[in-house]
């Protein structure tokens, strides 16, 4: 009995459903379509990696004011910079698509229940089985008008959609707790809403 008393105390999940106070957000179930996370993926990444469209477009521009000048004439400059940007963002959208296929993966796809505090995200596939997910392994979150998004890594995110919290009081108090943990600017915020 002090066995099984011990393993008790060591599972925060077991803990927090004992106390039965819980001060946060239940979700509804819901189940990440993995075109909905492709699609989410390949978001994340251009929103991050944007800027590297610039080498392209500056190589392009470069070899125009060579060629225009006749400094320099190059056809091949035209066609390869866009081919390559098109390349890294086919390999990436392979990458995603692939992610959706591993067996290591597939929890990410089942129907869960989220219950959001200040202390952590559990990702609940039913009463017994879950996963823990601490605020420091969240590196950054992004709100839109339709959806929460917090991004654990560039392949790993979770998805929280307006229609899965149960009242506009728990869209308002995860923004507020993404504010206080510093993962959602006030300026992102209100730059997502307006779009």
């Amino acid at each position: 009995m002090a066995k099984n008393t011990k393993q008790y105390l060591q599972n925060p999940m077991l803990q927090q459903q004992q106390q039965g106070a819980f001060s946060g957000i239940k979700t509804k179930k819901y189940q990440l379509n993995t075109k909905t996370y492709i699609r989410l993926a390949m978001d994340n990444l251009l929103r991050t990696q944007w800027f590297w469209a610039f080498i392209p477009v500056a190589l392009i521009i470069l070899n125009l004011v060579l060629n225009l000048t006749g400094w320099y004439h190059n056809i091949w400059i035209y066609f390869l910079p866009p081919t390559i940007v098109l390349l890294y963002v086919l390999f990436w959208a392979i990458q995603f698509t692939g992610v959706t296929q591993l067996e290591q993966n597939k929890p990410m796809f089942k129907r869960m229940t989220y219950e959001i505090d200040s202390k952590q995200i559990i990702l609940k596939l039913n009463a017994k089985e879950g996963m823990q997910i601490k605020w420091e392994m969240i590196k950054k979150a992004y709100k839109t008008k339709e959806h929460f998004l917090l991004v654990l890594s560039k392949a790993q995110f979770i998805h929280i959609p307006f229609t899965l919290l149960s009242s506009e009081n728990d869209v308002r108090f995860l923004d507020s707790l993404l504010k206080r943990k510093k993962l959602l600017e006030e300026k992102q915020t209100t730059k997502a809403l307006v779009k």
